[in-house]
């Protein structure tokens, strides 16, 4: 994830925010994006607007959309952010390497 130096307020609304996400879940993996490695970066504003690039498991995946309408409801739900955006970034590919140790165990890889 991102590397934005973050006042502790916003420290603690990042971590809200990674929980909200962890209630996300791929479309074709049934893990949440923050364990599938697919948050690539999380920014906050000085408003709270929150801005997210989010990556998909398959280049092109046809449901792609609603994992992006997934993250907007659940980030919004938090009372301190003002408003979500959600990038799909097409790149870096990723890769199961990206994936947290619990998720590779979920899955048989480990």
């Amino acid at each position: 994830m991102d590397s934005q130096a973050l006042t502790p307020e916003k420290e603690k609304l990042k971590q809200k925010i990674i929980e909200a996400l962890k209630n996300c879940y791929d479309p074709e993996i049934p893990i949440n994006i923050v364990d599938l490695g697919l948050v690539y970066d999380i920014n906050i504003n000085e408003n709270n607007e929150v801005f997210l690039r989010i990556g998909l498991t398959a280049p092109g995946c046809p449901v792609g959309y609603l994992l992006e309408e997934e993250v907007i409801q659940e980030v919004s739900k938090i009372p301190e952010v003002k408003s979500v955006q959600v990038e799909i970034a097409r790149t870096p590919a990723w890769t199961p390497d990206r994936m947290s140790e619990e998720a590779k165990r979920q899955l048989g890889l480990l």
